[in-house]
């Protein structure tokens, strides 16, 4: 067997200022979720952003959060937790629970409607377009973030149109289909 060593040349720093990477980064739509947590003693919800398909086989997603997270502790302590993703009529939801002001507890869930899922014991909100019932797999350090890993073991789905991270912004709409490009 013939192992092939590539010489690469020392990378170089790439200048640009860092404002006009994260703008552009800021380009990346995403769906908006709420993660929510539950046990008899405590319920905690968070609002993420970055929320993706990981695997296939096993059925895995990827949740993107700050570093130290109160929120990927809480689901490695109880070993499951939910995802609601959001529907457009929801951003309020994003906005409270991305509110680090809230209440504690099942007190920031006071006023909404919800049910615990059987298996996670977190809260499944009403008029979600998707519940993502997971098992935690496991939680990555990720320079300023952390990665959490969840095995899905239950996927629900409702209807509606979707609540979208955009430029800064939460945006509800339709959605169309691309056109396809004429060939030349």
């Amino acid at each position: 067997m013939t192992t092939v060593t590539e010489v690469r040349a020392p990378l170089r720093p790439v200048r640009q200022d860092p404002a006009e990477r994260r703008q552009a980064l800021y380009h990346l739509a995403s769906p908006v979720s709420v993660l929510t947590v539950g046990s008899e003693e405590r319920l905690h919800g968070t609002t993420a952003s970055t929320v993706t398909l990981v695997s296939r086989e096993p059925l895995l997603v990827g949740v993107v959060l700050r570093a130290g997270s109160s929120f990927a502790r809480l689901a490695a302590a109880e070993g499951r937790y939910a995802v609601n993703v959001l529907g457009g009529d929801q951003a309020g939801l994003a906005r409270h629970f991305a509110d680090s002001g809230r209440p504690d507890g099942s007190r920031q869930f006071a006023g909404l409607t919800w049910t615990a899922d059987p298996y996670a014991h977190a809260p499944l909100i009403a008029g979600a377009l998707a519940h993502y019932t997971c098992r935690f797999h496991s939680v990555h350090p990720a320079g300023d973030s952390e990665l959490l890993l969840g095995h899905v073991v239950r996927a629900r789905t409702g209807d509606g149109l979707p609540l979208f991270s955009y430029a800064g912004g939460l945006f509800a709409g339709s959605l169309h289909p691309a056109k396809e490009a004429a060939a030349s």
